[in-house]
């Protein structure tokens, strides 16, 4: 499944071209190397976002075309979540 997509489906990031500009912007990795929006996710992968001033440490659990709202948060696990300091 896309990036895009999927940070979109998981509720992460409410927009697929909000989620698109953070990735070209370069505040998305996966497994260690820079992501673009038409990334390709498995399961399994490590997703880093950056989120302002807050670096946020996902592990994907499932890829699901649709989800409900409420039931989205079971696509990933957060690993940590940490604060930058600039």
């Amino acid at each position: 499944m896309r990036l895009d997509k999927f940070l979109k489906v998981s509720r992460l990031i409410k927009r697929r071209t909000l989620a698109k500009e953070i990735a070209d912007q370069g505040r998305i990795i996966i497994n260690g190397k820079p992501a673009k929006a038409s990334s390709t996710l498995t399961i399994g992968d490590e997703v880093v976002i950056q989120f302002g001033q807050k670096l946020v440490t996902i592990q994907v659990n499932e890829l699901r075309e649709t989800i409900k709202k409420d039931e989205a948060a079971s696509l990933y696990t957060v690993i940590k979540e940490e604060k930058l300091n600039r």
